[in-house]
């Protein structure tokens, strides 16, 4: 298993952010803002947005115009599961889950299907990385 966190360390490391949004006061936008100032290379999803900070959102992974190293989910956890099991057909593996995101039956999906996934902000363990 590769260890998320150094994988941020990593020059062409690509975040898809699974909830992206241009409200302010979401987590969604919070963190895309945040990870697109430290110089990460970042697709926002977003089956409702057309526009994140200035940058086209994807509707789904699937549309994504190639595959990121990273799935990051600031959605709730229903949404969550519903999603990673996108990210299960698109051999997407490398899933971080913010705080919020999780739930016995997703807990449950990641580990049945061995996906290499964290539990934690990336916007604190992103802090002291900068691209």
């Amino acid at each position: 298993m590769t260890d998320l966190i150094s994988l941020l360390k990593h020059p062409d490391t690509t975040i898809a952010i699974v909830g992206a949004t241009d409200n302010p006061a979401k987590f969604g936008n919070i963190i895309y803002k945040d990870l697109k100032r430290k110089g990460f290379r970042l697709f926002p999803v977003n089956p409702n947005k057309k526009m994140v900070e200035h940058d086209s959102v994807y509707p789904s992974l699937s549309e994504i115009p190639e595959k990121p190293t990273i799935v990051d989910f600031v959605v709730p956890p229903e949404v969550t599961l519903k999603m990673l099991k996108q990210c299960l057909d698109l051999g997407l593996m490398n899933v971080w889950l913010q705080p919020g995101t999780t739930a016995p039956a997703v807990m449950d999906f990641l580990q049945q299907n061995r996906f290499n996934y964290l539990t934690a902000c990336i916007m604190v363990e992103s802090r002291f990385i900068s691209k």
